[in-house]
């Protein structure tokens, strides 16, 4: 092997080696705010969470290599992130509709548990209702607390189309919620 050869095979291993060790960082980094980030998106299903964060990082992991640098790197995961989210709730909706019955509310598999069973319900159902659109732009906006843009990038969307929907959810969410404000008078049914 010519010497210009093992300085090259050398260089590349080196690479090879920082790129893995930098992965290894960004996942420790933003590990717990993607099993959060995850768990909103999918209701509060904390084990299944778990695995579409994993299932996102292994994702990302192989496609280190197609990163271009255009965006931020937590901006192109959180974007493969939402797009495995998106994955799972196919896959489940799928098996759902085939094993369950006609008459049952799919919309259950969103409640997660907390404090307060009945509210948590309540605002769970709420966003439950909202277009899917509706439901990444709120959770990723106000939820998780992304910049308009950067929110839009992850979900490959323009930044007037996630205000769009921004603006549909507040709307739908005030209206669906609107007796838990003690603010608002109660309106007339």
């Amino acid at each position: 092997m010519s010497e210009d050869a093992s300085i090259l095979l050398h260089d590349e291993v080196f690479v090879h080696e920082s790129r893995a060790r930098e992965f290894e960082a960004f996942v420790g980094a933003h590990r717990e705010r993607a099993v959060g980030l995850a768990w909103k998106l999918l209701g509060g299903d904390g084990s299944t969470a778990e695995d579409v964060a994993q299932e996102a990082f292994v994702r990302a992991h192989r496609a280190l290599g197609r990163f271009r640098g255009e965006a931020k790197m937590s901006t192109w995961f959180h974007r493969i992130l939402v797009n495995e989210v998106r994955r799972q709730r196919r896959w489940r909706f799928v098996r759902l509709r085939r094993s369950a019955p006609f008459d049952e509310d799919i919309a259950d598999v969103h409640e997660a548990p907390t404090f307060d069973p009945a509210l948590r319900r309540r605002v769970g159902d709420a966003l439950a209702s909202l277009s899917q659109g509706q439901r990444e732009a709120f959770v990723l906006v106000h939820l998780e607390g992304f910049p308009v843009d950067e929110a839009a990038a992850i979900m490959g969307r323009a930044s007037g189309t996630l205000k769009s929907h921004l603006h549909r959810a507040r709307l739908a969410l005030r209206a669906r919620l609107r007796d838990l404000d003690p603010n608002q008078e109660a309106a007339p049914r």
